[in-house]
């Protein structure tokens, strides 16, 4: 992620290892719940900028700007509430980025047939070896009917999926 605020990895020598149940409540510094939060001076010296980091992770979760204290020179010192919210805004970021991953990798269509109405998802596996995508048809009760490996750049639409149900799940 590549933000105005270039912050290394290694920057603050995070023992992410050893993160676990280890408590800090430091002006600047501030872990706790699987988390840490970083202020820091901003790289262009216009500012002070925050890193979320999750536990485990190298790269920061969300970085952002962070508010000046009131002498207007040093940052505002990190408290429980503006940590929380960090925690909270840093959580959906994460969840944002896994729904739209998700987005890019599996595509449904539901189709009506005759007696039934059939869902059809395409699962893309993006390996660096041989990637692929998965095409499966669900029946409304949810029991799988078919099941067969295509290529990932696969075009799945109401009428292919019709077409498979059609032809008895047969390859293309």
């Amino acid at each position: 992620m590549k933000t105005d605020y270039d912050i290394a990895p290694d920057a603050f020598d995070l023992d992410t290892a050893s993160m676990e149940d280890v408590r800090v409540h430091e002006d600047r510094l501030w872990q706790d719940d699987g988390w840490t939060a970083r202020v820091v001076k901003n790289e262009d010296g216009d500012g002070w900028a925050v890193a979320m980091y999750q536990d485990g992770e190298s790269e920061p979760a969300l970085v952002g700007p962070w508010t000046m204290g009131r002498d207007k020179v040093n940052p505002k010192p990190l408290d429980h509430a503006a940590f929380q919210t960090l925690v909270k805004t840093a959580r959906e970021v994460l969840r944002r980025h896994e729904q739209q991953r998700r987005a890019q990798l599996h595509r449904e269509v539901t189709v009506s047939m005759a007696d039934d109405t059939v869902t059809v998802a395409l699962d893309i596996i993006p390996d660096e070896d041989s990637p692929h995508a998965i095409l499966t048809a669900v029946d409304a009760l949810g029991d799988e009917l078919a099941r067969m490996q295509v290529a990932p750049d696969f075009k799945l639409s109401r009428s292919a999926a019709a077409s498979w149900i059609e032809s008895g799940f047969q390859r293309f």
